[in-house]
């Protein structure tokens, strides 16, 4: 009995439990595509072509490579190569084409004189040296130089006479305008003019003032004493108070004719 109750009961629960199951139509869902707006063409940019790096000492060029010779740096302490043709202009070759200038003036020793100074050491001998200079053109000058040796005493003669130059007046350019003494010390000299042909009469330092002041035709003659530095002097002098008939006629404000 039980199980008969049993089964009944779970038949009715079945039925009550079991529903008809309707299927319900599922909504239809519009499916509606995307429209994807056309998007802006990027303008794609060429790769370049590959450049091979060329080495630091090679030219990339289509020539073929040089090298290029990279000098090492100097140290920093080390000072930098002294090079001589650069700092004095190469000079060796400048020596062969060198060319000595011509002189504008002559130059003559009017006496060399030697002087001993006797000390308790010994004997120190010094020398002195009488020069004159001119351009035979009227230009003249005197000067003396003293030295230990003899070729520096020269030259600095030479140099002081350079620094002593006086001009002449000629006549023709051969010989004086007049009559003259000059006077230096005890030293007297008496100079004429001369005649065209004539030449320097003269003698001793005397001769060479004349010679290098451009007089070619003079008559001179020493009154006093022989002194050779003296004698130059006193020609010099009788040299210097030359003046010509223009000069004069200057001086004292007339013509030539009416002196």
């Amino acid at each position: 009995m039980n199980e008969d109750i049993k089964n009944e009961n779970l038949e009715d629960i079945k039925e009550t439990v079991t529903t008809e199951v309707v299927e319900e139509p599922t909504p239809q869902v519009e499916v509606t595509e995307a429209v994807q707006e056309p998007t802006p063409e990027v303008p794609v940019q060429e790769e370049a072509p590959e450049v091979s790096k060329a080495p630091a000492f090679v030219a990339a060029t289509d020539e073929a490579p040089t090298e290029t010779i990279i000098q090492p740096e100097a140290p920093k302490n080390q000072k930098p190569r002294f090079d001589k043709n650069k700092k004095f202009g190469n000079k060796r070759d400048n020596r062969k084409n060198f060319e000595q200038k011509k002189k504008l003036l002559e130059e003559k020793v009017i006496s060399i004189s030697r002087v001993t100074k006797v000390t308790k050491g010994g004997r120190h001998f010094r020398f002195s040296a009488a020069m004159v200079v001119g351009d035979m053109k009227g230009l003249v000058g005197i000067g003396t130089g003293k030295s230990n040796e003899v070729p520096e005493a020269i030259k600095k003669g030479i140099q002081a006479a350079n620094k002593n130059l006086v001009k002449i007046s000629l006549i023709d350019g051969r010989t004086i305008p007049h009559e003259a003494i000059g006077v230096c010390g005890r030293a007297k000299v008496l100079i004429k003019p001369a005649a065209a042909g004539t030449g320097i009469i003269a003698g001793g330092a005397a001769r060479a003032v004349l010679e290098l002041a451009g007089v070619k035709d003079v008559v001179s003659k020493s009154l006093g004493s022989n002194t050779h530095v003296n004698v130059a002097k006193a020609t010099l002098a009788a040299l210097v108070s030359q003046r010509t008939p223009e000069r004069v006629a200057a001086l004292r404000g007339k013509s030539v004719e009416e002196l």
